[in-house]
């Protein structure tokens, strides 16, 4: 006969329906347990995807209507930082991807651009400039105003005309307005050298700029003449910006740079004042939030491989000479 593990007592299955219901009665305590740890597991999760989502809203008002309501009477700021180009966190697509954002939302009573750039490409510049301008048509009960930080130069200063004022510090950097194409030659080092230029091209001047021979007159002409074609966009779009309040002199669009204080006394800029003086005492709203359009992290990765691709392609073609507002 086989052991009774439950002692001299009757065993288990003998007990009959008063061990059915013990057990039954253990197992459904059991999956309730299992039920409200699931549920509870459930609206964790729930609560944590409510606060990252409002969260979000918070950080990047501009991505909707619902956001702004959230943050209630506002200034809108849109950053404007490093060089501007294709490819940068300063970029057109993003400046003014924030810039409309800034402007549509319900509870934003101004934009202010937060600038502090040397300058870059004067097409990304004239892009947001434009952009700028039109949406001061599209909402003109909203005023954009400038802050100029550490610097505002160049392509910076640029956009910075398309504002309806321009506010920087004392000790800011600003103006250079002018266009510059960089180079340099080393024919004369090649040659001594010994090294020879065996570049082949179908077009006359196809190698013009090339460090490895020299840039005829012609090519000098025609280099010159497009830089002056742009340098007079530039002059045509601050004088437009800043129309009677800019005291020009012949230094003016010579590509000097001034102090915050100097640009005032030129009217290059209006006052001093930083992000938060304007939002309170020209805006009149305090709450100040940030509409700058970052990408996401993986946006990111992706620009910048296609930045370090493109930057390769380019150090292996040797067209490394850029046009920029500076």
């Amino acid at each position: 006969m086989a052991e009774n593990p439950w002692g001299s007592g009757p065993r288990p299955d003998a007990g009959g329906r008063e061990w059915a219901l013990l057990e039954k009665v253990a197992l459904a305590s059991v999956q309730e347990q299992r039920r409200t740890r699931r549920w509870g597991i459930f609206f964790k999760l729930l609560t944590f995807t409510y606060l990252f989502i409002v969260l979000a809203l918070i950080a990047h008002p501009g991505h909707g209507d619902g956001a702004s309501a959230l943050t209630g009477s506002h200034t809108a700021v849109v950053n404007i930082t490093g060089e501007i180009a294709d490819g940068k966190d300063a970029n057109a697509e993003q400046i003014d991807t924030g810039l409309e954002n800034a402007f549509k939302a319900r509870n934003s009573k101004a934009v202010i651009l937060k600038i502090n750039s040397p300058g870059g490409s004067p097409v990304q510049a004239a892009y947001v400039y434009d952009e700028i301008r039109s949406l001061r048509k599209q909402y003109p009960n909203k005023k954009v105003y400038a802050v100029i930080t550490d610097m505002g130069a160049s392509g910076a200063y640029y956009i910075a005309a398309a504002a309806d004022d321009i506010y920087v510090s004392p000790a800011s950097l600003v103006g250079s307005i002018g266009v510059i194409m960089q180079g340099f030659g080393v024919q004369g080092l090649m040659q001594k050298l010994g090294v020879d230029d065996r570049t082949m091209t179908a077009g006359a001047h196809k190698a013009i700029m090339s460090p490895f021979r020299e840039v005829s007159p012609e090519e000098k002409a025609h280099i010159q003449l497009m830089l002056d074609t742009i340098h007079q966009q530039f002059i045509t779009a601050v004088k437009q910006g800043r129309g009677s309040r800019l005291k020009e002199t012949p230094d003016t669009f010579s590509g000097l740079f001034w102090t915050g204080q100097q640009a005032v006394d030129m009217g290059l800029a209006d006052g001093f004042g930083s992000v938060d003086s304007v939002a309170r005492n020209i805006v009149g709203a305090e709450n100040v939030v940030d509409y700058t359009e970052a990408g996401t992290p993986f946006e990111h990765a992706l620009k910048k491989f296609g930045v370090i691709m493109g930057d390769e392609a380019v150090a292996r073609l040797g067209v490394s000479d850029q046009v920029q507002v500076r």
